[in-house]
């Protein structure tokens, strides 16, 4: 069977940041320079499809996707309470969403055909089964920066897609740290007033 493209999709400053520190439930993105909601950050979100066609539909014709737990929630250690992630009772996900984690848990089906799966032995095992899951199509990992820089060390990913945004962070969570030096084929650029979107192959 023909395996789709894994892709991560990533928006980050112009010196490589996804996140500043200090992330919790009240500011999922730490001190991003906004108001910790990822409102500097992910500006280009609020402007929508109209916008940003190619780059919103990218993201939606992924068939299954992976996370990082630090994405999911700010819940650490085992599972104390039931948090269901950021996005309210229907994610955007419509698909199964595959969340890295070292504490065991029942998958959490939620409105819009989402259900979160809790993987606990590795990136290739939730690679695994998300490329049953989706079959021939798409897989993205979705974030955040973390769990992207340990595939991307892995040469699991196939195609890199980063949103710019306009201005520095000088410190927080770093896309590529402690992954190799890779070789990128640029597929597409296109720069806008609130981010540039670039998109690469990794060549192996």
């Amino acid at each position: 069977m023909t395996q789709g493209l894994v892709t991560c999709d990533l928006t980050i400053t112009v010196d490589g940041y996804a996140a500043g520190h200090g992330q919790s439930e009240e500011r999922p993105f730490g001190d991003d320079g906004g108001d910790g909601w990822g409102d500097r950050l992910h500006a280009w979100y609020g402007e929508g499809r109209d916008e940003h066609p190619a780059e919103f539909d990218r993201m939606l014709t992924a068939k299954a996707f992976i996370m990082g737990r630090n994405m999911f929630g700010p819940v650490r250690g085992a599972w104390d309470r039931p948090w269901t992630g950021w996005w309210g009772d229907e994610p955007p996900y419509h698909g199964p969403v595959f969340v890295l984690t070292h504490h065991p848990r029942d998958p959490q089906p939620m409105t819009g055909g989402t259900t979160f799966h809790f993987v606990t032995d590795g990136i290739e095992a939730a690679l695994d089964r998300a490329r049953e899951a989706a079959g021939d199509g798409g897989i993205s990992i979705h974030g955040g920066a973390s769990t992207v820089n340990q595939y991307l060390a892995a040469g699991l990913i196939d195609e890199v897609r980063l949103h710019i945004s306009p201005y520095t962070l000088g410190d927080g969570v770093r896309l590529f740290d402690g992954v190799p030096p890779l070789r990128l084929e640029q597929l597409d650029a296109r720069p806008t007033p609130s981010v540039t979107h670039l998109r690469y192959r990794v060549l192996r």
